[in-house]
């Protein structure tokens, strides 16, 4: 058992450096398309069935991460927003659903009928509606940059605090997970990201054990995603099959490799890789800014 928690625990982070050193290399280098990952054939499908496999697994097992790191390297791949956004929807909403049971499955999270984990979930989706709608018809009169640094702003925020919280013991707090479930909400509705990193690590400063928190996030936002799904696609049109396809097949089997890994990754651990890449993303958002 030990072993395996060594070989699991080693692999679960060289999927997270090696997920994030390729988004920060092509965010940040102006490298022009990856043209290998763009296209119909079986190598091509195999490429984005693996990228998405690193994506989930590092989502999954951190409550944050796959759409934030796939959808810019998708880009630079030569796809357009109308392919990549509803392909990244469907692939969370069948991943997402797919962890939050595989979690419960293995007890990182106890979804039944009158759990507090529960009770957590339908606070946190009706959140998501409400903050989702709000979002919508600010963003039409805010300023995209003033959105941004916001945003920076708070998940860095948030970063620092799950760092600065490891080792003390924090009583659970309905009224804070209104609070960051709503923030996290208007975030995602506002500009597409945001979300995993608020919901996950403020979860987890509500006084939600770091496993269950992960557990409740992958649901909720698989959740969402459909929401967003059949908005996107009533408004714009219909999906890009071969790319959500291949997304979502690398994903899913992703899934139960996740769910183990949080099963046997420490509480303490947990929350020093996520406060540590929580903040690494607030300030990756407000560098690209300046």
């Amino acid at each position: 058992m030990v072993n395996l928690r060594k070989a699991l625990t080693g692999t679960w982070i060289v999927a997270i450096v090696f997920l994030f050193s390729v988004f920060i290399f092509f965010s940040y280098s102006g490298a022009g398309a990856i043209s290998f990952l763009h296209g119909k054939t079986v190598l091509t499908l195999l490429l984005l069935s693996s990228l998405a496999f690193v994506a989930e697994y590092v989502d999954s097992s951190l409550g944050m991460g796959y759409g934030t790191t796939l959808t810019p390297i998708l880009m630079f791949s030569g796809y357009t927003p109308l392919q990549i956004v509803p392909a990244v929807l469907f692939s969370e909403f069948v991943t997402g659903i797919s962890a939050g049971l595989a979690h419960h499955s293995l007890g990182n999270v106890d979804l039944s009928r009158g759990t507090d984990d529960r009770r957590v979930m339908y606070l946190l989706l009706a959140l998501s509606v409400v903050g989702t709608l709000a979002a919508v018809v600010m963003a039409l009169n805010l300023p995209a940059r003033a959105v941004k640094f916001y945003i920076g702003v708070i998940i860095t925020a948030v970063g620092l605090f799950l760092i600065a919280g490891i080792g003390r013991k924090i009583r659970y707090s309905s009224a804070r997970i209104i609070a960051l479930g709503t923030v996290a909400a208007f975030n995602k509705g506002i500009s597409g990201g945001g979300y995993g990193p608020l919901i996950t690590g403020g979860q987890i400063m509500c006084g939600v054990p770091e496993k269950n928190a992960v557990g409740i996030t992958s649901f909720v936002e698989g959740v969402v995603c459909l929401v967003g799904l059949i908005l996107y696609v009533t408004m714009q049109g219909g999906i890009y099959w071969p790319l959500a396809g291949a997304l979502t097949a690398g994903a899913v089997l992703s899934v139960p490799v996740a769910a183990w890994t949080v099963k046997i990754v420490s509480g303490p651990t947990l929350r020093w890789v996520i406060g540590v890449i929580t903040l690494l993303l607030g300030v990756m958002t407000l560098v690209k800014l300046f």
